[in-house]
């Protein structure tokens, strides 16, 4: 799928200088001239955090090929375009959750089927964690199905075990918990936490049609205290909630103008569940999940990327054209939180047939808590980034 010098010069040089005309039929909204914001975005030698919703919206509604074509020649500046990091999710506090977010299993509000369960041991999250860096991962991720860490010391207390075992096997660590403090995020910190995540999942206009029970500036209060800890901030967005182009538009203005950009995007396709309010609508056609992701690396260029739910609906060859458009890191194992996920050996096959390799454990420059070493037994391959990829956290 890679293109030949000559087609690649040709491409670029049709997107700094040539001016395109309109097709019938075009889809609504969707311009096939060459776009300014484009060939800025290109030129620019490190990532901005002013970007308008105008500009990101003229990306965003780019022609696709041209699209595409620029999100590889930035994420080709910026990373070594064939490391993948492999990341492995584990669900420690299944179901009973307060919230109403209306696409989650995890909520008592609905009846999905799911059984509710205490903290898992932390013995047995850290078994978990062995397997997964046996198989390649080199971060190993925690989610918790609860609304905050209010009166959870015990937990907390547990968790930070669990952290501190993550980190010990040479894996970057990552735990998602709800709301949290700035007091909590300094003790998650100081167990030796790499990465919080906390998505924001759609546009501030279109998230009170998904969630009521919390609203979208806690979120971003959440982020906050994340942030001024040290820790990397791990926020993304969900995909086929029902949202508009113009609510994903708004997604990636929110994230790209936060004080720093977050270290990692997730890009979640909603996998319906029967049970919840969204069980019933259909996964986003893939065209808009690559133009999304697509975007994503153009205004966050230093930014890892992350293929999260609903990759295992995706083709091989879907999942390589999102990694040639930016995308560049997966969830790989047995499960996500409560859908399915791509395994070890598969994603290993797909990785030897197209010609990728797992990205190495705190890789990353300018990653916060990379002062570990990388876990013990991995390859040291080198990664070739150019002089501009400075790592923002």
């Amino acid at each position: 799928m890679a293109l030949s010098m000559p087609r690649k010069r040709l491409l670029s040089s049709a997107i700094q200088y040539r001016s395109y005309g309109t097709v019938q039929n075009a889809a609504s909204g969707i311009s096939i001239s060459s776009s300014n914001a484009l060939q800025k975005a290109i030129a620019a030698p490190a990532p901005r955090t002013n970007w308008t919703r105008e500009e990101i919206k003229e990306i965003y509604n780019s022609s696709l090929s041209e699209l595409t074509h620029a999100a590889t020649t930035i994420h080709r500046q910026f990373h070594d375009p064939r490391a993948i990091q492999m990341c492995t999710l584990m669900n420690i506090k299944v179901g009973g959750c307060s919230e109403d977010c209306s696409y989650c299993a995890q909520s008592s509000r609905y009846s999905t089927g799911l059984k509710a369960s205490k903290l898992s041991p932390v013995d047995a999250v850290l078994d978990a964690a062995r397997i997964a860096k046996e198989n390649g991962s080199t971060r190993f991720c925690m989610g918790a199905a609860w609304r905050d860490m209010r009166g959870r010391k015990t937990n907390l207390r547990n968790i930070k075990q669990m952290i501190e075992g993550v980190r010990g096997m040479g894996l970057e660590a990552c735990v998602t918990l709800g709301m949290i403090d700035d007091v909590q995020a300094k003790e998650l910190k100081d167990a030796g936490l790499t990465a919080y995540n906390h998505n924001l999942d759609t546009s501030r206009e279109f998230y009170p049609k998904v969630i009521t029970t919390r609203s979208y500036d806690e979120r971003l209060n959440t982020l906050r205290h994340v942030r001024d800890a040290g820790l990397n901030v791990c926020s993304g967005g969900i995909l086929g909630l029902g949202e508009s182009d113009d609510d994903r538009v708004g997604l990636l203005h929110t994230v790209s103008t936060l004080p720093a950009h977050p270290e990692s995007f997730p890009v979640n396709a909603l996998v319906p569940i029967k049970g919840t309010p969204l069980g019933e609508r259909k996964m986003i056609s893939f065209d808009k999940m690559l133009r999304t992701i697509a975007a994503a690396r153009i205004v966050l260029p230093t930014t890892i990327v992350r293929l999260a739910a609903g990759r295992v609906s995706l083709t091989d060859e879907q999942q390589v054209m999102c990694f040639q458009t930016g995308a560049n890191a997966v969830f790989t194992g047995e499960k996500m939180l409560t859908t399915d996920c791509n395994g070890f050996e598969t994603d290993r096959k797909l990785f030897e047939k197209w010609g990728y390799y797992p990205m190495r454990s705190f890789a990353r420059q300018g990653l916060s808590g990379a002062e570990v070493p990388a876990q013990e037994g991995m390859k040291d391959e080198k990664v070739e980034v150019t002089e501009r990829a400075a790592m923002t956290v």
